[in-house]
């Protein structure tokens, strides 16, 4: 049952999982999940705003991991280890943003908290009164009397992220609005239902040193009209990029051969994709970074693109590699793609979501959509050298290998690859 405005309730579990949710549809802007954690109701440096652009605070304690989609629409996570969050931390904030739109364009706005370990529900609050608002505060865990609470808050910015970040104390590396707009919130931020604790002692100053660096809150999501990124013009043309695929089932029933995923006596398979690259250097060189075969490349040396692990829930972290941009000279094309390796027969059924991080420029994501092949293989993302610079074109490329015929040779086909191919194992 969806809780009232204000009311609160325990929570007794030591780590949680925070579930943003929203209806999708035509017209529906796009929602991301977002925490701030608070000493005396600000935060203590920019570092205390977890955000798809710094995903992990420092301690550990709260983390983004990302979006999904399942029957009841999309949904944006976070997870709080109440265990570790530091003792000073008296208000963990959990918000809302529209990108491209305002709340009133998006229904069955609502937050789950939910027991990380159990997946046990523990509170759930549904927003009903959103009109022109394009950031919101849905809800809170706090501090009291030694234990934790969540109050659902429900209060909106006009002022977007920026503002709302800005009300909380964080600077932000954004355009300033135009003199004489209003750039403060509909209403005060939220304050606390119970009486105010004793003042906490004051947090000692930090050792002096160079100005922090303000918060970038742009991001890129590439689309079918707008398919392609160019790196340089975002900032992120040197240090590492994270590139990860984040995947979960669809829970609809499907048809047909989609169907084909083992529903067997209510049980799903173990469902595990690879994610791979396929690289060509300047110099001629070419080859592939994967699990198969324990091809995981190096970040150090060729080809620059380090492969971290094999990933077999697709869940909270899912699979990720590593580009060295330091070396982009290097690159002269390189194919992000993915493969089944067990657990389904396509991804007629699979929700699959790309995100590409650079070390100093926006996130650049985009969403696979939904297979219309019985596919077992596809191209992400093409990246290539233009030169100067590095470019990035989403792919979301379906293939249908022949029969005997690898995802990996099918993938080379397409692209025009030639490389000679053996059967590996992992």
């Amino acid at each position: 049952m969806s809780m009232l405005k204000g009311a609160n309730v325990p929570v007794q579990a030591s780590a949680v999982r925070v579930e943003l949710g929203w209806r999708t549809g035509p017209g529906v802007p796009d929602v991301d999940a977002s925490a701030l954690v608070l000493v005396s109701g600000k935060v203590r440096s920019d570092a205390d705003f977890v955000f798809y652009n710094q995903p992990e605070h420092a301690s550990g304690a709260v983390r983004h991991d990302g979006k999904g989609t399942g029957a009841d629409g999309a949904t944006d996570t976070l997870t709080v280890d109440l265990a570790r969050v530091e003792p000073a931390v008296e208000r963990i904030v959990l918000a809302a943003s529209a990108d491209g739109g305002t709340f009133g364009q998006v229904p069955g706005l609502r937050v789950r908290v939910a027991d990380a370990a159990s997946g046990a529900e523990i509170a759930r609050y549904e927003s009903q009164d959103a009109t022109v608002e394009t950031a919101y505060v849905l809800g809170e865990l706090y501090r009291r009397q030694g234990s934790w609470k969540f109050r659902a808050v429900g209060q909106g910015y006009d002022s977007g992220l920026a503002g709302l970040a800005t009300d909380f104390g964080i600077s932000v590396d954004e355009p300033q609005r135009p003199p004489g707009q209003d750039p403060h919130t509909l209403a005060p931020p939220p304050v606390a239902a119970h009486a105010p604790a004793p003042a906490a002692p004051p947090v000692p100053p930090a050792p002096a040193g160079p100005p922090p660096t303000p918060v970038r809150l742009s991001k890129v999501t590439l689309t079918k009209e707008a398919p392609s990124v160019s790196l340089a013009k975002q900032g992120g043309g040197s240090g590492a990029m994270r590139v990860n695929l984040t995947w979960q089932m669809r829970t609809r029933e499907t048809k047909g051969w989609g169907a084909k995923l083992g529903r067997a006596a209510g049980m799903r398979p173990a469902l595990d994709l690879d994610l791979c690259a396929l690289y060509e250097l300047t110099d001629g060189r070419k080859g592939v970074v994967q699990a198969l075969g324990n091809a995981f490349g190096s970040l150090t040396g060729p080809p620059y693109i380090q492969l971290d692990g094999d990933d077999r829930t697709g869940g909270s972290t899912g699979e990720n590699l590593t580009i060295n941009l330091d070396h982009k000279d290097r690159l002269r094309r390189v194919v992000i793609f993915v493969t089944i390796y067990e657990g389904a027969s396509s991804f007629a059924d699979l929700d699959a979501t790309v995100t590409l991080q650079p070390q100093h420029g926006a996130p650049i994501d985009f969403s696979l959509g939904e297979s219309t092949a019985p596919s077992t293989v596809c191209a992400l993302a093409l990246i290539t050298n233009t030169g100067s610079d590095l470019v990035v074109q989403r792919e979301a490329r379906f293939l249908v290998p022949e029969r005997r015929v690898s995802p990996q040779r099918t993938i080379d086909q397409a692209y025009g690859w030639g490389m000679n191919w053996t059967p590996g194992r992992k």
